[in-house]
């Protein structure tokens, strides 16, 4: 009785090796194997504004509890600065991972990495991390990225420091949108958006 062998073909090598390493999405094809979702979650104003001087331009209770409902049990990746602005310290719930090219930075109930694919990499068993600031992080995440939960806030806010990157619509689409604007207390309209990447 002949005995047949299987061996792993080139093809199935490459899509192992292309499972181990890290690409933005710039460089993907339709015929290579894309990583985990990575999903980045943000509020933004009209302008891209998302802080000033550590903190948010607006006090949104309904983007609060979408925040904690949509990460909770998700490893959450931030920037240094992100991290400090924490008032509570570490998120609970989640696994907190905080970017810093400071070696000696040991922040209380969080990893640290060095760059943001290491960051990525940390969390290569969890098939949804989530990004959550602050501008740099943003920017540097956002090639990686497969999805944006977005909080558009309906108002501009010229003396904010920090932004949001540029976001290329020929490389997304909108998965969903709320048909109503929601509206805090003190006025602030408000929508919750989703896109996904094409």
């Amino acid at each position: 009785m002949e005995q047949t062998i299987a061996f792993p073909n080139d093809m199935e090598l490459m899509k192992e090796k292309d499972l181990t390493s890290l690409h933005p999405f710039s460089v993907f094809n339709s015929s290579t194997a894309r990583h985990p979702e990575v999903a980045i979650i943000v509020a933004m104003g009209e302008d891209r504004s998302i802080g000033k001087e550590g903190t948010m331009p607006w006090h949104i209770p309904a983007d609060l509890k979408r925040f904690k409902t949509l990460t909770m049990g998700h490893p959450v990746i931030m920037g240094r600065r992100t991290w400090l602005s924490l008032p509570s310290g570490a998120l609970p719930g989640r696994r907190n991972i905080v970017v810093t090219r400071d070696s000696g930075f040991c922040p209380e109930g969080a990893e640290t990495a060095a760059s943001p694919e290491a960051a990525l990499a940390l969390c290569a068993g969890d098939a949804f991390p989530f990004i959550i600031g602050g501008g740099e992080i943003y920017r540097a995440m956002l090639p990686y990225s497969t999805r944006i939960y977005l909080t558009q806030v309906e108002a501009s806010y010229p003396d904010a420091d920090t932004f949001f990157p540029e976001i290329d619509m020929n490389g997304w689409r909108e998965e969903k949108s709320d048909d109503a604007l929601g509206e805090t207390a003190a006025g602030l309209r408000y929508r919750f958006r989703t896109l996904r990447r094409i």
